[in-house]
């Protein structure tokens, strides 16, 4: 089975700075991994390397069928096609219905047919929960309806992969758990990978998925979360 993510003995740069070395990732298809690690540590950097922001240069990588080493400008618009990103400050158009954001996002990547639009406008809405809101203003949402929202408007293009950063970083518990279980059943049913950064421990201990944690210049697979301290420093 091909990987949706395959990263070998990668070094990732910004602005030529060396930010993390010797980066090992694989992913499959609905398969949910965790991404954990100090603020400043790389872990932003590691998800802007997968949707294109960053550029590979040293080392192998691969992302939804791409190879990011031969990877050009034109490539990255049909890259994030196949990438859902989902953000902590859900960045929806507070000026718009959250048909016209979805319906906003389709045009902008090509969709021209009202009718499939609407289509799969309701799909999406329907998957998280909010085929009922379709007409509603973000700010008359919750925060927990906001983030269902970015979901949606992530899955839009039936992305084989989601990257979500960190996106229960500003919800209460119990809506961090609803959006984890949202995730849950969309890597199960829709057959996608989910790459998460998060500070949320909690989660990561109620909701067990594999866990790779960004410390010391480099990445590395997290055995045994039972035992493990997440301010001990060393591996």
């Amino acid at each position: 089975m091909e990987h949706v993510i395959s990263i070998k003995n990668c070094t990732i740069r910004q602005q030529e700075k060396v930010v993390l070395t010797s980066v090992n990732l694989e992913l499959n298809e609905n398969e949910i991994v965790y991404l954990i690690g100090r603020t400043g540590t790389g872990k932003s950097s590691i998800l802007k390397l997968l949707y294109g922001e960053l550029l590979l240069k040293d080392g192998e990588g691969s992302v939804v069928g791409f190879d990011l080493r031969s990877l050009s400008k034109h490539d990255i618009p049909m890259l994030r096609r196949k990438i859902g990103i989902v953000f902590q400050d859900f960045q929806l158009l507070t000026d718009r219905t959250i048909y016209n954001n979805l319906a906003f996002v389709l045009i902008a990547t090509g969709w021209t047919d009202k009718q499939l639009i609407d289509l799969r406008i309701n799909e999406v809405l329907a998957i998280v929960g909010l085929d009922n809101k379709l007409h509603t203003m973000p700010h008359a949402l919750s925060g927990g309806e906001q983030q269902r929202v970015t979901i949606a408007r992530a899955l839009l293009n039936k992305p084989e992969l989601i990257l979500a950063d960190e996106p229960t970083g500003n919800l209460d518990p119990e809506t961090s758990e609803e959006i984890m279980r949202v995730l849950m059943a969309i890597a199960q049913e829709q057959k996608t990978a989910v790459l998460m950064a998060t500070h949320d421990m909690s989660l990561v201990e109620k909701f067990p998925h594999r866990v790779m944690r960004v410390e010391h210049n480099t990445l590395k697979e997290v055995e045994g979360m039972s035992n493990f301290n997440p301010f001990e420093t060393k591996f």
